[in-house]
Parts: structure tokens; C-alpha cells; sequence
């Protein structure tokens, strides 16, 4: 069962996660299971928006990708997007939303995310994710909405068919279910209700492109050469941390102060290199003294969410 936050939530984690983690990956199941294991980790911590960010220096990016074509060794952010965004779908509705591609091929090696908005036949959550239909309805106005029930539902709006909506069911049920806006579920029902997914065309797009008015008011940049999370923020420090909107960013596998490199907005600004950790309001490296030469961005993604968790939930 989940339990809703009482009250509502009105504060949100994003991650930020660089697409240079799957161009080292040779072949296509390779590519397709590092976004799936990073899709588990934002169910599991309930992240509310992830951001794919090229990393790459521009002579390395392509000038032309045709999206229909497969894209996980010519574009990776469009790749990693297109999964994620596949994966954070109910899966009832994605044949309606996501039409045969090649990056799907392989869809049958993606985990199951298995998030409140993902309807289960034993769990009953008053908001629930449909995708509108043709068809019509018993009073012959409004729309027919798949919502993962053995019949569609009626709304007394009329909308073309294949549009993703949020519906709030009522107790009385002579109502119409309520279209109401995709943040509700977690503003008003205090439910987690998935990841948006945004794509940035560079390290410093993640923060000037920001879906949330005035930005991201507290960032966290995670690298080997960070403070260790119990120094970042000792026991003395008051939790939770005051914030409106967090930004998680994890490096790839030549870290943060590659994509600072490789992002001209910050050249400019002669933010590189060690300077990188000025664009964040901590530096902290989630593992010290690890046993392994390298840590892969999808380990470090749980580990890093496990230690700052308490950050932001006491309970």
C-alpha cells in the first residue's frame, strides 16, 4: 500500500544524469538496460523530474538524427528520453502513446516500475492516469478515457483521441471523473506520481531551462572530489532541508568537470575544472573511500539518493 503524504506536497526532487553513460555501452541491450536501472532508482526514491544532459564535446554530437530511426549510438539523450518517458508510462496506455520504434525493440529487458499511477486490481487511489479514445459515450457527448479498468471512463470534455490525462474520481459516482492537472495527485493527494522527463542540450541548460518559476532553489553536485555527506551537512544542520525545488546532478563517467568542459555557456564563464563546483550550493561525493576504481552513474544514482534521502524525509 502507499501512503500518501498528509496534506499534499508541494515540494519536489529532480536528477540530472548525463547521456555519456550509455556511449561507451558497445551493443543495444547494454544501451537499453542502464536507463532501466535508472528508471527503478527514481521510482524507488520517488524523484519527480529527471533531466538527460549531452555532455559530449560538439565535434562528437550528431548535426542530424532522424528520431524514427534508432538512436542509441547516434544520440544518446534522445535515446535514454525516450525510455524513460516509455518506461514512467502506465503500461496500458503505451501502445497508444508510444508507436513502434526501434529503440523499443528490446522492451521486454525494461524492469517494472510499478508507481501509484500504475494501476493495480487490489489498490484503489481516487487519481488515476487515462489516455483518451475513440469512441462513444452512453450520453453520446464528452470522451471515453482508458484508466486501466475493464471499461473506459466518461468525461464530460470532448478531447481528441491518444491525449494523456489526470482524473480525480469522486466518492459520488453519478459525478464525471475531474480533469485536473498532472502536479495534483502530489500537491493535493500527496501521492507520488511519477517522473517528468526533460532533455538539455548541456550542464548549464539543466538550470537555466527549469520547468519551476524562479528555478531550482537548492542544488547538490555530486563528484569523488566532493565533501563526504556527513560533512556537506553534519548532524547539527537542521533537517529537513529548507527547499522548494532540489536539483540532484550526477556526473558520467569522466564526472561533472567533463560536461563543464564541454558546455560553452560555462566556458564563457570560465566556470571549469575545479570552478565546477561553484555552479552548485554543495559538492558532495556520496561514496568515499569506494572500493572500486569506478562507480557507474546508475550505481551511483542509488547510492547517492540513499545517503541524502534523510535530507528531505525524516519520517
Amino acid at each position: 500500500m502507499f501512503t500518501p503524504v498528509n496534506g499534499g506536497r508541494d515540494w519536489t526532487v529532480s536528477v540530472a544524469i548525463p547521456s555519456s553513460i550509455i556511449t561507451n555501452l558497445a551493443t543495444a541491450d547494454q544501451r537499453m538496460t542502464a536507463p532501466g536501472r535508472i528508471a527503478r532508482a527514481l521510482a524507488v526514491f520517488s524523484v519527480d523530474e529527471v533531466v538527460v544532459f549531452d555532455d559530449s564535446p560538439a565535434s562528437s554530437r550528431p548535426r542530424q538524427t532522424d528520431p524514427a530511426s534508432y538512436t542509441g549510438d547516434t544520440d544518446p539523450c534522445h535515446f535514454m528520453a525516450h525510455i524513460l518517458s516509455f518506461l514512467e508510462a502506465p503500461p496500458f496506455m503505451r501502445k497508444a502513446l508510444f508507436p513502434l520504434h526501434p529503440n523499443l525493440r528490446l522492451t521486454a529487458l525494461l524492469p517494472s516500475l510499478d508507481m501509484p499511477h500504475h494501476p493495480n486490481p487490489k489498490e484503489w487511489i481516487p487519481y488515476r492516469e487515462g489516455v483518451t479514445v475513440a469512441g462513444k459515450t452512453s450520453s453520446g457527448k464528452g470522451t471515453l478515457v482508458e484508466v486501466g479498468m475493464e471499461e473506459p471512463a466518461e468525461i464530460e470534455e470532448s478531447i481528441p483521441a491518444k491525449t494523456r490525462l489526470t482524473l480525480l474520481f469522486h466518492e459520488d459516482q453519478s459525478k464525471y471523473p475531474e480533469c485536473v492537472d498532472p502536479a495534483a495527485p502530489r500537491e493535493r493527494g500527496g501521492y507520488y506520481w511519477g517522473y517528468s522527463v526533460r532533455k538539455a542540450g548541456s550542464l548549464s541548460s539543466v538550470f537555466t531551462e527549469s520547468p519551476y518559476e524562479g528555478g531550482y532553489d537548492m542544488s547538490i553536485g555530486t563528484s569523488e572530489r566532493g565533501l563526504p555527506v556527513s560533512k556537506a551537512f553534519p548532524a547539527s544542520a537542521p533537517k529537513p532541508l529548507g527547499f522548494k525545488h532540489l536539483l540532484i546532478v550526477f556526473g558520467g563517467p569522466r564526472g561533472l568537470e567533463f560536461a563543464a568542459m564541454n558546455d560553452a555557456e560555462l566556458g564563457g564563464m570560465e566556470v571549469q575544472g575545479p570552478r565546477t563546483k561553484e555552479l552548485f550550493d554543495h559538492w558532495v561525493n556520496v561514496l568515499p573511500h569506494q572500493g572500486s576504481r569506478t562507480i557507474r552513474t546508475e550505481e551511483a544514482l542509488f547510492i547517492g539518493l540513499t545517503a541524502l534521502r534523510g535530507l528531505w524525509d525524516t519520517s
